[in-house]
């Protein structure tokens, strides 16, 4: 079924922070799918075509962290908004792609949804629930 929603894909090994993610961006009027690590997510990628932005952590179980997902999608998805975050690492803006966002943890709940709100803007694409 189609939707003016603007799609959102979190990935995250720790099920707890992965759920309070999905609702946090469910709430924010985002459309948001859930992969538990890079492998689940790359499958997602490739079975959607409508997938605006995804949200990822560094540190994943598995041969590819999240700022290695975030290269791979540059790669093969150029237009896809990235935004990636890390409770352990500070990540340098410049080990990520282009384009790509680092926000440390913790964050406030409106950091995340201001910085991908600002995203979707910067890419002329407007989320549910935004004033234009």
């Amino acid at each position: 079924m189609p939707t003016n929603k603007a799609v959102v894909l979190v990935v995250e090994d720790e099920a707890l922070v992965r759920m309070n993610a999905v609702g946090l961006l469910q709430d924010a009027g985002y459309e948001v799918l859930e992969a538990p690590d890079t492998e689940h997510a790359l499958a997602i990628l490739e079975s959607r075509t409508d997938i605006g932005l995804v949200f990822t952590d560094v540190e994943m179980p598995g041969p590819m962290d999240g700022i290695g997902l975030a290269h791979r999608i540059r790669e093969r998805w150029p237009l896809v908004l990235m935004v990636v975050a890390s409770g352990k690492a500070i990540v340098d803006q410049s080990r990520l792609p282009v384009g790509a966002r680092f926000l440390g943890k913790p964050y406030a709940d409106g950091i995340i949804v201001g910085a991908m709100a600002q995203m979707f803007a910067a890419n002329d694409l407007r989320p549910v629930g935004l004033a234009s």
